[in-house]
C-alpha cells in the first residue's frame, strides 16, 4: 500500500511523541525531552529517551516514529499503525490509487531534480560567474565552512540551467514543478526564477531541499525571493534551516526565531545553532506548531522598530489560542538599528547571548506593546485598555492558564497605571476619608462628592454588580481616597471568580484599607440599598439600576453618549433579545443590561429620581 509521503509528515507531525508513548510509560522530563524505561526490554534506569519526533533507546537500540512505535509496540502493520494514528488526528487516510501513487514517483523525481540543481548552484559559486556572490558572502563574515554547511550557491545569469541539466534527463516542465523555472500567463515556461542572486537551499525537516530562496547583490526587487509553491514546499509549513536547528536543540541549544536567512547563519556560525526564520510569510499556526515540537519555549527575536512591534504583537494573536502550560513564546527585542547578523559582527557573540538571556515572557511583550507610547492614559483609555487585556487573556483555551494570564496582566496594568497613585500595598497605611489633599477635589464637580461615595458603597456592599458598570467606574473622576478603593476592587475583582462582600472586605483589611471602605459604607445611602439582603437577582436589577441613576447624574452627558453609541452597535449587530408581549406575540427588545440604562435616562428625562 503506497501511502502519500506528505500525508505520512504530516501525520507525524499532529501526533506528539511523548503523549502518545505517555498513555502507557510513565515519562519524566530530562532537559528537553522525555525518559522513561524501555518498553521493550525490560530495565530498572531508564534509557528510552523520546524527542520531538523520534524515540531511541540507548539500551538496546530501538529507534523510530510515532508509527513505528505503534507498530512495535501493539504488533500493528504498517497500513494498520497509520490508520489507528490518523483516526486519531482526525485525518483521513488518503486511499491507494494510480494518482496517488504517481504523486509519490512526482515528489521523489522533484526532489532528484532539486539535487541536480543545487549541484550546478554550488558549482556556479566557485567560477568566474560566482566571484561576485562569493565575495557577498565573504564580506558578511562567512567562513567556508558555513557557506559549505548551509549549501550556498550561486544561480549564474538564468540562461544555462537547463542546458546543463538535460543530460540527466531534465525537461523544461520539471524544473516548473520544481519551482526554479517561471512560466507566462499562459503556463508556458519562459526562463529561470533565479538569476544573479545568492543562492540558499530550503530543506526540509530530514535535510531533503524542497526549495531554493535567492538574494540579489543589486538594486533589483525584490532583494530577497523564495521559490513558489509546489507539490514539495508550502512556505507556511516550514522554516528556513529546520533540519539543522532541530538538531542542536536537541542538544541543549535554545531555538530562536529570527527574521531572515543571512540572521539565521550569523547566529549558527556564532554559536546558536537553534536558529530558524520564517520564509517570507508571517508566522503561522502550523509554523508554531513547528517550533513547539522541537522546544516547549521558544524565543522570538525581532527587530526593534515598528515593524517588528507589529510582527511581534500578531504573534501573540496567533499563539494565545494554541497556547498550554507546557507551552510558550518568549520575547526579545534588539535596538531598532541592530538585527542579529549586525549585532555579532559589531559586538560579538557575548552581546547577542545577552540578549537571549533577556529574554521576556509572553504576558510581558504583550502589556508592552499594548502599552507602548502610553505615559498618562486617561481613564478612558485605561478601561479599553484593562477590557483589551482581558478579552486578550480569553483566547487562552486552558482555563487555568487563561486565569493566570488575566491576573498578570491586571497585575502589570494596576502597576503600572494605579498604584503609582499611592494605592497602598498590603500592611500599607490607612487612609481615612476626611484626609483630603488640597485641591484634590478638582476633577469632582461640585454637589457630586456624596453620590460617588454613595456609587462606591454600593459596590463595596454588592461587588458581584462591578462586571456590569466596570467600564463607567474605570472612568469617573474621584477623590484620591476614593480612587485608592477603586484601584482596589478593580484589582481585587480580577483575580476572584466570585465576588462576594466578605471575600473583598478580607482584600481590603489586606492593604489597609479596611478602616476607609467602612466609613464609605457608613455614609448616605439610597434607600433599600445596603441592608445587606439584596441577593437574589430581581433586587440585584434593582441594585445595578439605582448605580446607574447615580452615575448619570453625575456625569449625564457622558452617560447619554455611551447609551447611544451601545444601542446603535446592539442594532447594527443585531444583539437583541426575543420576548413576548402584552398581547402574546413574538417581539424584540434590546438585551436587559442596556434596558437598564435606557430606563435610567427616561426616568431622569421625566424628572423622576430613582433611589434617592
Amino acid at each position: 500500500m503506497a501511502i502519500d509521503a506528505a500525508f505520512l509528515d504530516e501525520l507525524r507531525n499532529r501526533t506528539p511523541l511523548p503523549s502518545l508513548i505517555g498513555r502507557r510509560n510513565k515519562l519524566v522530563r530530562s532537559g528537553r525531552n522525555w525518559k522513561t524505561c524501555c518498553p521493550f526490554h525490560g530495565e530498572k534506569t531508564p534509557s528510552f529517551y523520546i524527542y520531538d519526533d523520534h524515540f531511541h533507546c540507548f539500551g538496546c537500540g530501538v529507534h523510530g516514529d510515532a508509527i513505528s512505535y505503534v507498530m512495535q509496540s501493539e504488533g500493528r502493520s504498517f497500513p494498520e499503525a497509520v490508520e489507528q494514528l490518523a483516526s486519531e488526528a482526525g485525518l483521513e487516510v488518503p486511499k491507494a490509487d494510480p494518482r496517488t501513487e504517481a504523486r509519490a514517483r512526482e515528489a521523489q523525481s522533484l526532489g532528484d531534480v532539486l539535487g541536480l540543481v543545487q549541484e550546478s548552484y554550488r558549482r556556479r559559486l566557485y567560477r568566474p560567474e560566482g566571484r561576485d556572490g562569493l565575495a557577498y558572502l565573504r564580506g558578511r563574515g562567512l567562513t567556508e565552512q558555513t557557506i559549505e554547511r548551509f549549501g550556498l550557491g550561486w544561480s549564474g545569469d538564468g540562461r544555462q540551467l537547463l542546458d546543463e541539466l538535460r543530460p540527466h534527463g531534465v525537461t523544461v516542465e520539471m524544473l516548473v514543478r520544481a519551482g526554479v523555472m517561471r512560466v507566462d500567463e499562459q503556463g508556458s515556461p519562459k526562463g529561470e526564477l533565479f538569476f544573479n542572486r545568492v543562492t540558499f537551499p530550503i530543506r526540509d525537516r530530514r535535510g531533503r531541499i524542497m526549495s531554493f530562496g535567492a538574494r540579489t547583490l543589486g538594486d533589483g526587487q525584490p532583494k530577497y525571493l523564495n521559490g513558489p509553491e509546489t507539490a514539495l514546499f508550502s512556505k507556511r509549513r516550514t522554516l528556513f534551516n529546520i533540519d539543522l536547528a532541530r538538531e542542536a536543540v536537541h542538544r541543549g541549544a535554545d531555538l530562536v526565531v529570527v527574521e531572515g536567512y543571512m540572521d539565521v547563519i550569523a547566529l549558527d556560525q556564532a554559536g546558536f545553532g537553534g536558529a530558524v526564520a520564517p520564509l517570507g510569510t508571517a508566522m503561522g499556526e502550523e509554523q508554531l506548531e513547528l517550533l513547539w515540537r522541537m522546544s516547549p519555549s521558544p524565543i522570538l527575536c525581532l527587530d526593534g522598530d515598528a515593524a517588528g512591534a507589529r510582527a511581534a504583537l500578531r504573534v501573540c494573536e496567533v499563539s494565545l489560542p494554541l497556547l498550554s502550560p507546557e507551552r510558550t513564546i518568549r520575547f526579545c527585542r534588539l535596538d531598532p538599528k541592530d538585527d542579529p547578523d549586525s549585532l555579532i559582527r559589531s559586538r560579538g557573540p557575548g552581546a547577542m547571548r545577552d540578549v537571549l538571556a533577556g529574554a521576556t515572557s509572553m504576558a510581558e511583550e504583550l502589556f508592552g506593546l499594548l502599552t507602548g507610547g502610553m505615559v498618562d492614559p486617561g481613564p478612558d483609555q485605561r478601561a479599553a485598555l484593562r477590557e483589551k487585556l482581558v478579552a486578550l487573556s480569553r483566547l487562552i483555551p486552558d482555563k487555568a492558564l487563561a486565569s493566570e494570564y488575566r491576573s498578570t496582566l491586571l497585575d502589570m496594568f494596576f502597576e503600572r497605571f494605579r498604584r503609582k497613585k499611592n494605592f497602598p500595598r498590603k500592611g500599607g497605611e490607612s487612609f481615612p476619608l476626611s484626609s483630603q489633599a488640597p485641591g484634590a477635589m478638582r476633577d469632582v464637580e461640585s454637589g457630586n462628592l456624596e453620590r460617588l461615595n454613595i456609587m462606591t458603597a454600593m459596590l463595596l456592599l454588592h461587588p458581584d454588580i462591578l462586571p456590569e458598570v466596570e467600564q463607567a467606574y474605570s472612568g469617573l473622576h474621584l477623590s484620591p481616597e476614593l480612587d485608592r478603593l477603586r484601584a482596589a476592587l478593580l484589582d481585587w475583582s480580577c483575580q476572584e471568580d466570585v465576588l462576594t462582600e466578605e471575600s473583598c472586605m478580607v482584600w481590603l483589611e489586606e492593604h489597609g484599607l479596611a478602616d476607609l471602605a467602612n466609613t464609605v459604607k457608613g455614609g448616605p445611602l439610597p434607600r433599600s440599598v445596603g441592608d445587606g439582603k439584596v441577593k437574589d437577582e430581581i433586587l440585584k436589577v434593582d441594585v445595578i439600576e439605582s448605580w446607574w441613576h447615580f452615575y448619570a447624574l453625575v456625569n449625564f452627558q457622558t452617560f447619554e453618549r455611551a447609551l447611544e453609541e451601545d444601542v446603535t452597535k446592539a442594532v447594527l449587530n443585531g444583539d437583541m433579545e426575543s420576548f413576548v408581549d402584552e398581547r402574546g406575540e413574538s417581539a424584540l427588545r434590546f438585551p436587559s443590561a442596556l434596558m437598564t440604562r435606557l430606563r435610567v435616562r427616561d426616568a431622569l428625562k421625566s424628572g423622576e429620581r430613582v433611589g434617592e
